[in-house]
């Protein structure tokens, strides 16, 4: 079995880290805040100091950390993964990050014989913890099926979209159909609070029919109850908006549906919910916004 470096073991990494290493996997490992890693290395994992140790050591190399930002420090940095990794190796970013930075790290990469695929998910923590994430991949079809095995051990619905970047395009209209969604659901569940209503009730009759959607039955639900603990961040999901309205505006696309919804999450941010899951956008609606759930 091929020994995996995993970077980034925060929300939604450290389940699926985790599932590599139950699968029986060696497992390097490296997370900005070394605490978060704990719980794998006291199962198992063996801690590295940077993700270049981590690389060095891996002959696949999965990242999952926050912004394009970190993506492109913890690949391109002095002591990065591409510094630092084998040739033959491969290197996997599941992070939401940006297209062209994608295509990025994989013509960097090619030129050292490394494999690249971009690779971000959806699911949430729910999906993560239950290794049912849906895989969006981008890249060569060889490198590919090289590491399907490991995609298969986190998530159910996995498929390769395209070249490098493809995968970060189809988690841009992910993000932006959840965007334009996630408006919809908070706006039925204030109005049928409003018209006495009970929302679970609501929920309940209109989840499997034309309304029914993941977040409708999972993230209704823990608004509804007060619950705004992250499965997803609200700064994250704001940072993916801004990938997704710069790349329309790259293809010379108006979107005013994700417009409305990251102005909307914007103003939930600077009332104190950046830290909130997505669900918290609910606040908004039912003049909450401030209260900590």
């Amino acid at each position: 079995m091929e020994t995996i470096g995993f970077i980034g073991t925060g929300v939604m990494g450290r389940s699926m880290a985790g599932h590599l290493l139950n699968a029986g996997y060696s497992l390097n490992v490296f997370n900005r805040t070394k605490s978060r890693a704990d719980s794998l290395v006291e199962k198992g994992a063996i801690w590295r100091d940077s993700p270049g140790e981590v690389a060095a050591n891996s002959d696949i190399i999965i990242t999952i950390v926050g912004f394009p930002a970190d993506v492109e420090a913890v690949f391109l940095g002095e002591d990065g993964i591409l510094a630092n990794a084998r040739a033959g190796s491969v290197v996997v970013d599941m992070t939401t990050s940006s297209p062209k930075l994608a295509a990025q790290i994989c013509e960097k990469a090619a030129e050292k014989g490394i494999g690249a695929l971009d690779a971000p998910v959806s699911g949430g923590d729910i999906g993560a913890r239950e290794a049912r994430l849906s895989i969006m991949v981008g890249g060569d079809e060889a490198v590919f099926k090289r590491v399907k095995p490991l995609f298969a051990l986190m998530g159910k619905n996995i498929g390769l979209l395209g070249p490098a970047g493809a995968g970060q395009h189809t988690k841009m209209s992910n993000q932006i159909a959840i965007a334009a969604g996630m408006m919809g659901i908070c706006e039925a569940m204030a109005y049928a609070k409003k018209a006495n209503l009970d929302p679970m009730e609501v929920i309940a009759t209109i989840e499997n029919g034309a309304a029914g959607s993941w977040s409708l039955s999972n993230l209704a639900p823990r608004f509804i109850k007060g619950d705004f603990a992250p499965g997803f961040y609200v700064k994250h999901f704001i940072k993916d908006m801004g990938i997704a309205l710069e790349s329309a505006r790259e293809l010379e696309m108006d979107l005013p549906g994700l417009t409305l919804a990251h102005k909307l999450y914007q103003i939930l941010a600077s009332s104190g919910g950046e830290d909130f899951g997505t669900q918290a956008l609910y606040k908004l609606y039912s003049e909450e916004v401030g209260d900590s759930g």
